[in-house]
């Protein structure tokens, strides 16, 4: 936030919601979109989701919302909490929180929002010796068949934007 406001990146109209696993740390999908695009969204969701080990999380108990330690700078970080059985449909469950008032959202925009997929893409580099080719060619592999987030969390297609980098091993 500190770059944003000495920088003064310009803020544009509409919801940008960002899955990303800890308040910790700042979403690749974020800061791509701040540095190529050079703007950001006035309200920016970053959601992190949490699989329980019950079969079905209550609506009381799946929300938590966090103190990222700025005011008025248009960024929440939520956590949605699921059971093990649960669709783990994030836009529903994002609604479902408007509607309880854990986020100041009106839920009715909620079904404009933009949703911005953080991946990278790994890439065996040839001549490194730090891992045997076969075993990069494995790992290369298993990582390109893991789940699409974005079909995962049930995101719609059209509003959907993957951001992302290259990574050599």
């Amino acid at each position: 936030m500190e770059r944003v406001n000495t920088k003064h990146i310009p803020r544009v109209e509409g919801i940008a919601i960002f899955p990303h696993p800890n308040k910790e740390t700042t979403p690749l999908a974020l800061r791509a979109n701040v540095e190529h695009n050079h703007v950001m969204h006035r309200t920016v969701l970053i959601v992190s989701v949490l699989t329980a080990n019950v079969p079905h999380v209550p609506h009381a108990k799946a929300f938590f919302r966090d103190d990222l330690g700025y005011e008025d700078d248009g960024i929440d970080h939520i956590t949605v909490k699921f059971g093990f059985s649960d669709d783990q449909d994030l836009p529903r469950a994002l609604h479902a929180a408007c509607l309880a008032e854990v986020l100041d959202i009106d839920p009715d925009e909620m079904q404009h929002a933009s949703y911005f997929i953080s991946r990278g893409a790994l890439r065996p580099q040839p001549g490194n010796r730090g891992m045997a080719r076969w075993r990069k060619k494995l790992f290369v592999g298993l990582a390109h068949n893991a789940a699409d987030p974005a079909a995962r969390f049930g995101l719609p297609a059209q509003r959907t934007v993957t951001m992302g980098s290259d990574v050599e091993i």
